[in-house]
């Protein structure tokens, strides 16, 4: 049984694209991947993307559209202070402006770029480019 389903949907997702193919399934899913999936999607990472419930728990299909040159969660959680982000940028993204960062803040899961312009800081929790 896995320990971390955010990253095992994450490594899915990664390693399905590396190969080519055009769709993914996902299982389990929770309400944090779903904020994170909606993320990617708003930003142009995935396509369209839908949850079915079933008896035996809920799972996702995700189109890949082949923009993700690579993906992951971050371990530890680093929490992150509202003048920190360059920091990590430099370290999880290969160049300034460039890719996200997917931080876990008190008003809700967002990029790094959103949460830099409210002034709040959160967890991380993966990143995307």
């Amino acid at each position: 049984m896995s320990r971390d389903p955010i990253n095992d949907a994450i490594s899915n997702i990664k390693n399905h694209e590396m190969v080519g193919k055009h769709e993914v399934w996902i299982r389990p899913v929770s309400k944090l991947l779903i904020e994170i999936l909606k993320i990617f999607q708003r930003e142009g990472y995935i396509g369209e993307f839908e949850v079915i419930e079933d008896n035996h728990g809920s799972q996702a299909r995700i189109e890949l559209l082949q923009r993700i040159n690579n993906c992951g969660v971050i371990k530890p959680r680093f929490a992150v202070k509202k003048d920190e982000f360059d920091k990590w940028e430099k370290r999880f993204l290969p160049s300034k402006d460039f890719g996200l960062l997917i931080v876990s803040t008190s008003q809700g899961v967002m990029t790094h770029k959103e949460a830099k312009k409210r002034g709040i800081g959160g967890r991380l929790i993966a990143y995307v480019y």
